[in-house]
C-alpha cells in the first residue's frame, strides 16, 4: 500500500470533498481518501498496480477538479 499525496486549488464548498473522496474510494485498490478542503491536499492511501497516479489524477478530473501530484 502507498500514500500518495496530490493537491487541487479548485475546492469551493465541503461537498466538493465529499465528491472527490466518493470517486476515489470507489477505484479498485483504494483503501482510503482523505481531502483536506483548507489546504487542498488530497491523501490517498492505494495500490499502486490496481490504482496508478495518473488513474487517481483522471478520476478527479472527471468530478469536475484539477489535481496533481504535490511537490515537496
Amino acid at each position: 500500500m502507498t500514500k500518495t499525496i496530490l493537491r487541487s486549488d479548485e475546492f469551493s464548498c465541503p461537498s466538493c470533498v465529499v465528491k472527490i473522496e466518493k470517486a476515489l474510494k470507489a477505484l479498485p485498490g483504494v483503501s482510503e481518501a482523505k481531502v483536506h478542503f483548507n489546504t487542498g491536499r488530497i491523501e490517498v492511501a492505494h495500490d499502486q498496480t490496481a490504482a496508478p497516479v495518473d488513474t487517481l489524477v483522471q478520476t478527479i478530473r472527471a468530478t469536475g477538479y484539477e489535481a496533481r501530484p504535490a511537490a515537496f
